[in-house]
């Protein structure tokens, strides 16, 4: 299930991104109406996406085809990222016979209704043959017919869908290399078809970019979109009047197929630049542009040759559409050049694309610049000690044999003749690999390091970490690590991310000052604003828009969050932080900003997921040979199964706002009491709490109502949760998955009550402790409040979060007014302190 906006119709495929984004794109709402009514006709800048942070995490086309003699056959589907979606990698399935080449001929459609509904149930629910078999011979058994209308078995089914044809979409294989006696195959669809295919999914070319946007608010340059970047302004004034760009961005990721990583695969994917951010990152504007040769041999130019020759056959036709290509676009034809604008990779990745030397240890090591490895820890590099790679000098240097001067690879990059990109600049700074996996894990696993290094009972203090991890109250959209970080290898991405929203809770007063002399100590305070400094700025490349003074905020913060990780770990580190990522970072993702736009444009995070539906999943029901093609009639067999199922499309619902869950309990007004007392002894303390607490509570509501009145016969139904208006769900119960949860909320005070009680902007924070809905008619949906306060009402803020205590101050609320869903955490080392935790992303 999909979540939709009903205010800019953005869809989100998972809850928290709605309501995160949903929360902004009220307010914005909000002061679009309060400008109107200003009457306030003064030009501002607008746009169509969320104006700042929107910080949504993070998402089909007809035909494949393979030549070649092995069976290979054509294949067609719809969605592939919607086919795929629907199969259950929590199963693992039996290893499925792939079909012998059975005398099946070519067609479109299924020979009656009854074979297709086989076919069908068969391929969503991975059935294989052996259980296929037997659904047939129940089904001849009990029907009762004189003919069969099924095939004669799963075997011949499956070859019949290979077989089925399609127009759209085109798989074919060309030989790359042959070594030792092995042909090595590249498996791929045409860019130009694979092009088309994009265009074709529904509301795909919607806001589709064709020229440079120079976007301006206050006189300062505004980079959001692609298309905003000064890559697409160059790239634009250089081709014939009246063409558009059609710009390619590539994604690459070779990965493992089993879980003991024996097995690799090397697909490449494909989108384009043209299309909004948010619609680009949904996983069907995304196309499988092919499988790339693995080759294995200790010859490793003979390696690289390989991946550049495969790179050549796939992005050929840029070079060879000299007059450009004719799209249909929004019913009329344009003229367009497509040109390869950024590619997305890890690190290994991105220096085979550029043919840089790949170890750290190199005297050049990065793959855009020639900073030498000795100055990777230096943050106050000059402008002219970061000389950028260019093609003219790594060409020159290649062709007069004085590559290794330079750590390029003996080589000829495929790249130096494709127009209009600088590969070294192209292969940009991708947030998942440089912070998700990369510095983010150094600084966990330094800040381990230092507390077992500092102190004499370090590990105790690694426990105590441990334990404060699985303290974190629950929360949509966080990871609670119950059993504390355990292996830091094993981690993922988003676990990562979960332990950015919270670790500076953990670490705050962790311990004490250097008792010990302990030489370059690392004190508690420097730590704690280490991790404050990293949120500050992830938060801030997560922006969806950057003017030239968020810019400069940017790199402030970049700056400023490097110095103290320089100065916190630079003893610790075995390499003494000399890594290419801090560099990376530090020195080159300002200028990918200006040039290529938002880094949400160009972050693997959304491009994770593709490997579980074209690599993972299908290989798990192969028989484990000749993979590839086994993988792309299954990839076919998937989506011809959801292209012809009435259930194809994904439904998308906006959330209702008080729509309640889980009714827990129900009684009349006048047997309130006597129900309390009933119930008290097996519902939580903060539940008993809210039922000592209901009457007069209810009573005070009810008499700020003007000429409402309720009888003793009214029923009153308890829920355990409850919608909000954002989308966010709000939860009062002792029984959740076997857990208590209590949701923190924040509510906004009117401009009156803002002027009387002290504020964090305008809003104040509580904790539900019954959801209650009174049928009345109307029927007031409320919310028992404890409220929490100010902890300090002279310093307001901790660490940039609100510091809060609970007090003794109870109300009912109405649902309708509370602002939302917030994540509190209880201070750990000290009793009735909070934070509010800003760190929500």
């Amino acid at each position: 299930m999909s979540f939709k906006c009903p205010l800019c119709m953005r869809i989100f495929s998972q809850r928290f991104a709605y309501t995160q984004h949903a929360q902004k794109c009220l307010k914005n709402v909000e002061v679009e109406v309060e400008e109107d009514d200003d009457n306030n006709d003064s030009e501002k800048y607008s746009s169509e996406m969320d104006t700042r942070s929107n910080l949504s995490s993070e998402y089909e086309n007809d035909k494949v085809e393979v030549n070649d003699d092995n069976d290979v056959q054509n294949m067609s589907f719809d969605s592939i990222g919607s086919a795929i979606s629907e199969m259950n990698s929590s199963e693992e399935p039996e290893i499925f016979e792939e079909p012998k080449n059975l005398n099946t001929k070519t067609c479109t459609d299924f020979p009656n209704d009854a074979y297709k509904d086989l076919m069908l149930l068969v391929t969503k629910y991975k059935i294989n043959n052996k259980g296929g078999n037997e659904i047939i011979r129940f089904f001849n058994k009990h029907s009762n017919l004189t003919e069969s209308p099924l095939p004669k078995n799963i075997e011949q089914g499956r070859a019949f869908m290979n077989n089925m044809k399609f127009s759209n979409l085109e798989f074919s294989k060309v030989l790359i290399t042959k070594h030792e006696d092995k042909d090595y195959f590249l498996y791929y669809q045409n860019l130009i078809q694979c092009i088309k295919n994009i265009l074709t999914v529904p509301d795909i070319t919607q806001n589709f970019a064709l020229s440079y946007e120079n976007y301006e608010y206050n006189r300062e340059s505004i980079y959001s979109e692609q298309n905003t970047g000064k890559w697409w302004k160059t790239t634009q004034e250089s081709l014939p009047t009246g063409s558009k760009l059609l710009s390619i961005i590539l994604y690459s990721d070779a990965t493992t197929t089993d879980t003991l990583g024996k097995s690799q695969l090397h697909p490449i994917y494909i989108t384009l630049g043209n299309i909004p951010i948010w619609r680009r990152n949904k996983q069907d504007a995304k196309q499988l542009l092919g499988y790339l040769p693995i080759l294995e041999a200790a010859n490793k130019d003979l390696v690289r040759d390989t991946f550049h020759k495969s790179l050549r056959h796939l992005l050929e036709p840029i070079i060879l559409l000299k007059d450009g290509i004719d799209l249909f676009i929004n019913n009329e034809n344009t003229w367009f050049y497509p040109r390869v604008s950024t590619i997305i990779a890890d690190w290994p990745e991105a220096a085979s694309f550029c043919l840089v030397y790949k170890s750290s240890n190199s005297n050049l090591p990065y793959h855009s610049c020639l900073v030498k490895r000795e100055n990777l820890a230096n943050i106050d590099l000059s402008v002219n000690d970061v000389i950028l790679r260019t093609h003219d000098e790594m060409c020159k240097h290649f062709e007069n044999d004085t590559q290794r001067s330079v750590c390029i690879e003996s080589v000829h990059n495929f790249f130096w003749d494709l127009p209009n990109i600088n590969i070294y600049l192209a292969t940009v700074p991708d947030r998942m690999h440089h912070l998700d996996l990369g510095l983010f894990r150094y600084q966990i696993i330094f800040t381990c390091d230092i507390l077992k290094s500092q102190h004499v009972n370090g590990n105790k203090l690694v426990e105590e970490v441990d334990r404060c991890l699985a303290a974190i109250p629950r929360f949509s959209g966080i990871k609670i690590f119950s059993n504390g970080l355990q292996s830091i290898a094993r981690l993922t991405a988003s676990e990562y991310r979960s332990l950015m929203k919270v670790m500076i809770f953990v670490i705050d007063n962790l311990y004490d000052e250097n008792n010990n002399e302990v030489d370059n100590f690392v004190n508690n305070d420097d730590l704690t604003k280490l991790y404050e400094y990293w949120n500050e700025m992830y938060i801030l490349s997560r922006y969806e828009e950057f003017s030239e003074s968020d810019l400069e905020k940017f790199n402030d913060a970049i700056y400023r969050w490097a110095r103290m990780f320089v100065k916190a770990f630079k003893f610790v580190s075995p390499s003494n932080l000399k890594l290419p990522k801090l560099h990376s970072w530090v020195y080159h993702i300002i200028d990918s900003i200006r040039s290529y736009g938002a880094i949400n444009g160009y972050t693997t995070e959304t491009y994770e997921s593709l490997h579980k539906y074209f690599v993972k999943i299908p290989y798990r029901i192969s028989n484990k040979k000749d993979v590839e093609p086994q993988l792309l009639r299954t990839i076919k067999r998937q989506a011809i199964s959801i292209r012809m199922s009435q259930h194809s499309v994904n439904p998308t619902k906006t959330p209702r706002t008080c729509k309640f869950f889980a009714r827990l309990f129900e009684f009349s007004l006048q047997d309130a009491n006597t129900f309390f007392n009933e119930k008290k002894d097996s519902v939580d303390n903060k539940m008993q709490t809210g039922f000592a607490r209901f009457i007069s509570c209810l009573d005070s509501y009810l008499d700020l109502l003007d000429g409402f009145t309720i009888i003793d016969e009214t029923r009153i139904n308890i829920y355990g949760s409850v919608t909000l208006e954002n989308g966010a769900i709000m939860r009062a119960t002792n029984r959740y998955h076997n857990k208590v949860w209590f949701s923190d909320i924040a509510i906004s005070m009117d401009s009156e009550e803002s002027n009387d009680y002290i504020s964090d902007k305008g809003l104040c924070y509580g904790q539900a402790l019954l959801l209650a809905e009174v049928l009345t008619d109307p029927p007031l949906n409320l919310a028992l409040i404890q409220w929490y306060d100010f902890k300090s009402k002279r310093n307001l803020y901790l660490y940039g979060c609100v510091h809060l205590k609970l007090i003794e101050l109870y109300n009912f609320v109405a649902i309708e007014s509370i602002h939302g869903v917030v994540h509190i955490v209880p201070r750990f080392d000290k009793q009735n302190e909070y934070f509010v935790n800003k760190y929500i992303f």
